[in-house]
Order: structure tokens, then C-alpha cells, then sequence
């Protein structure tokens, strides 16, 4: 397997541009299911990226093969930034804003939503202002960094009659819907055991004592203030949310492990390595690895009848599966952010609620299980979450 790093696990989403989504039988995950694909041509909803980091511009590119939603606005500190998305995807000046002037979106009738995809401790605030102008609201996972944070901006996007929507791509990813229905309808039996991890690299062995500047913009990840966390909060997330999906459960109690500290100036305030372990209602258990020190990417589920895995599994593919059983395992690759966008516009257009697997209400399940987590890492004991 190729070595994992931050920049290969971002440039594969590049991936199948313009796929259309998998059939399938899991209505709680799909909205709407077509047996033969029509192309849409009625009104799309047009939205306004918060924060213009590398994930913005992989969203940007889902937008531009979008049937129900397109980019028409953008929201960024960073003037330099303004200027050159403005002219790659000739937004009007009108549609582009700065975290000081962001609250007047409220006037823009052109902007129906916000995808917010700032630093982690600065979602509530922008999904509180979005909501607040009136407009419906996308955020990057994690949710927030606190419960507190998480229930004012559910609340919050309620008092308003705007929407939530959780940026949960792989709900949408047809690997995971098949994982997704081996586990929640045994198809081999009852899940007993989860193995799953996800980690990259993110610097060279031969730059482990090159001083590190915690305090520049590009390194927030690094910052505990901005993060919230290392490794757990920022790609453990996909963990957690492949082995509730697949269980169709929500773990009962938490164990947990910092691991060894190999790059101490890039790692003084969050994690580099953590592993834990999650126990569900049915006695299942979950092992689970993030790491910003190595690759890591797989997914594997022992079954009283069998097994079912892949590698890669949680990161932008393209995802390889395999059964025990030898039944075929393949699926279209998909654009990944492109579907995801689609699915929670369609469901706004036609003026329905989003399925609750998207909303905020799911965010918070996953904040809820990390901070058990590095509270069961930082005391040594197991944490309970009945």
C-alpha cells in the first residue's frame, strides 16, 4: 500500500467527477432513489463558502458538477484569497464577504446557504450568524468542540426556520451504504468486532526537530484553541462514525490511549496518536486508531457468519472491499463532496426536512463520544456514555 499523507489523501478526491450515486436499499441514508437518472433542471440553491482552506477548494470543485446547488458566494479573512476565487469562479463582488461584514448575507437574496469550513472552534459562531441572516447552514464535521456549542447552534438554526445539515460526506458514499446494510441487517450474522483506523502523515522524519510556528494561520490544527483536538477530533470522527453506522448503535462506554509523541514541537498542545476502544449495547466492541504521524486507512468487521472489510476505507478513496463470502464488492467511484451537496439540496428544494443522519442532532452523538474519549485518554479510565 502507498505511503499515506495529508497531500495523497487530499488529491484523490479527484476521483470520479460527475458519478451518479448507487442504487440502493437504505432509504435512511438516500433520500430518493431513481432507477434511471434524469438530469435536473429546476432551480438550484446557491452557496457561500466560510473559510477558503484546502478542503473549500475540494468543495469548490464538487460545486462546479453540481445539479442542485452551485457556488455563487464566498466568506474568508484573507484578501489575497477574495481575489483569486473571485476571479477562478467569477463570483460578483457582492457575494463575497469577510468575518466582519458576513452578518449583512442577511440582505443576499442570492445566497441560500452557508457551507461553514472554518477552524473547528469557529463553527458555532458562523453557524450561529448564518442561521441568524436567515440562511440555511452546511458545517464540516466535527460539529463544534463542546455539547454547549453544538445545542446553541441546533437551537439556534431552529428559532430561525433554517436548516441544519452535518457535512457528513461518506453518508452518502456507496461503499458505506453497503457496510452500512451487511451490519444494520446481518447480513452475516451480528457484528462482534470493529477494527477501523485513519492517519497520515503530516511532516518528514527528517524535519522531526524543525521548529514549528503554532501560531501561523495554516498551522490551526496544531493550536488546541482552534482545533480542539489533534488527530481524534479532526480524522478519528470517520471512525466513530463508521462503527455506529455499521452497528446501527451508539456505544455504551469508552476506553482510550494517547500514543507516543514522536514530533513533540509539531504535538506540544493536541494529540499525534490515539487509539480507543468503544463498547456497544449488543457486546459488540470497537478498535479504533487515528494518528497524524502515519498512514492508516481500513476498515474491518468480524460477523457470526463471516467478515466484511476495506482498505482504503474512511479517507477519499476510491474504497476497495472484500467479503468472506466472495460476493463482489464493487462500486462506482463517486465524487464524494458533489453527492453529499446534492443530496441535503434536494431535500431543501423540495422544502422537507433533512433525515436525521444529517442534521445537527447527529453531529452532536460524535461530539459526545470525543470528548468521552479524551477524557477516558486523560484519566486512565473507562468513561461511561449510558
Amino acid at each position: 500500500m502507498e505511503k499515506i499523507t495529508r497531500r495523497s489523501f487530499v488529491n484523490k478526491f479527484g476521483l470520479g467527477v460527475g458519478a451518479s450515486v448507487v442504487m440502493t436499499t437504505l432509504p435512511s441514508f438516500i433520500t430518493e432513489t431513481e432507477k434511471v437518472h434524469k438530469p435536473y433542471t429546476g432551480k438550484k440553491l446557491n452557496i457561500a463558502l466560510c473559510g477558503l482552506g484546502n478542503y473549500a477548494s475540494l468543495l469548490a470543485e464538487g460545486l462546479q458538477v453540481s445539479e442542485y446547488c452551485q457556488l455563487a458566494g464566498i466568506v474568508t479573512g484573507t484578501p489575497s484569497k477574495a481575489e483569486t476565487w473571485k476571479k477562478k469562479y467569477n463570483i460578483p463582488e457582492k457575494n463575497i464577504y469577510n468575518y466582519e461584514n458576513f452578518d449583512s448575507i442577511a440582505k443576499n437574496k442570492d445566497i441560500d446557504m452557508v457551507y461553514v469550513v472554518t477552524p473547528n472552534s469557529l463553527h458555532k459562531e458562523f453557524t450561529v450568524r448564518a442561521a441568524k441572516a436567515g440562511k440555511h447552514v452546511i458545517v464540516e464535521k466535527p460539529m463544534a468542540i463542546t455539547i454547549e456549542d453544538c445545542e446553541e447552534m441546533i437551537k439556534v438554526c431552529n428559532d430561525n426556520n433554517v436548516q441544519l445539515a452535518m457535512g457528513y460526506r461518506l453518508h452518502y458514499e456507496p461503499n458505506h451504504l453497503e457496510i452500512k446494510r451487511l451490519g444494520q441487517e446481518k447480513v452475516m450474522g451480528q457484528v462482534r468486532y470493529i477494527e477501523t483506523g485513519l492517519g497520515y502523515s503530516t511532516y518528514d522524519v527528517r524535519d522531526i526537530n524543525k521548529p514549528v510556528d503554532l501560531n501561523a494561520r495554516k498551522e490551526w490544527r496544531l493550536t488546541k484553541k482552534w482545533a480542539g483536538g489533534g488527530c481524534l477530533i479532526n480524522l478519528g470522527i470517520y471512525c466513530i462514525q463508521v462503527s455506529r453506522y455499521v452497528l446501527g448503535e451508539e456505544p455504551i462506554a469508552v476506553t482510550a490511549q494517547f500514543g507516543h509523541v514522536n514530533n513533540k514541537n509539531m504535538f506540544s498542545q493536541v494529540e499525534e496518536n490515539i487509539t480507543w476502544q468503544m463498547e456497544f449495547p449488543s457486546g459488540a466492541v470497537a478498535n479504533c486508531s487515528s494518528s497524524c504521524g502515519f498512514g492508516i486507512d481500513r476498515f474491518y468487521a468480524a460477523a457470526d457468519e463471516g467478515f466484511f472489510e476495506m482498505s482504503p476505507a474512511v479517507s477519499y478513496g476510491p474504497f476497495v472491499g472484500k467479503r468472506s463470502d466472495g460476493k463482489p464488492f464493487n462500486f462506482p467511484v463517486i465524487n464524494q463532496q458533489q453527492t453529499q451537496m446534492d443530496e441535503i439540496c434536494k431535500v431543501i428544494l423540495a422544502d422537507k426536512k433533512l433525515p436525521n443522519h444529517i442534521t445537527g442532532e447527529e453531529g452532536i452523538k460524535d461530539v459526545r463520544i470525543i470528548n468521552a474519549i479524551y477524557k477516558a485518554a486523560e484519566t486512565g479510565k473507562k468513561v461511561s456514555l449510558k
